[in-house]
């Protein structure tokens, strides 16, 4: 399972606690590029907005997450469904770190200035698969567009 970005971590991410860890971390940098480059348009804001998000939550150098970018685009062009990844999350994440990324799904998707009907469904499909109640899904979607 995503064996180029395995290998990115392996040679790039001395701390990284354990292969769980490792997949966790590629699970979260592929749905944020799912998000990023679901309606066909890359903004440079979008990409900033996932630099910046995985920055904090996986504290690797910025020129490394440039990397981690460019694999988790392969990876999610070759992907076949959402399970691969949301699987690793619901296998790690509680439901704050859940929200936590629900949010930032969101912040993608906002980040360009135009909330594009593909982002909302394959954000819509996430937190169904994350098991995200409605309510989680619509205060997630609050906080991000405030945020704005």
């Amino acid at each position: 399972m995503l064996s180029s970005i395995k290998s990115f971590f392996e040679e790039r991410i001395v701390e990284s606690k354990n292969d769980r860890s490792d997949n966790e971390q590629l699970a979260v940098a592929a749905l944020l590029v799912e998000v990023m480059i679901i309606d066909g348009d890359i903004a440079d804001t979008e990409l900033n907005t996932i630099i910046k998000s995985l920055r904090e939550l996986l504290d690797i150098e910025a020129n490394d997450l440039q990397e981690l970018i460019e694999l988790s685009k392969k990876e999610v062009n070759t992907a076949t469904s959402l399970y691969q990844f949301t699987r690793q999350i619901n296998e790690s994440y509680n439901i704050d770190k859940k929200l936590e990324l629900m949010t930032t799904l969101w912040r993608v998707a906002y980040a360009d200035g135009k909330l594009d009907k593909y982002e909302e469904n394959i954000i819509r499909r996430i937190a169904d698969l994350i098991h995200i109640r409605h309510s989680e899904y619509i205060k997630c979607k609050v906080l991000a567009k405030q945020a704005e």
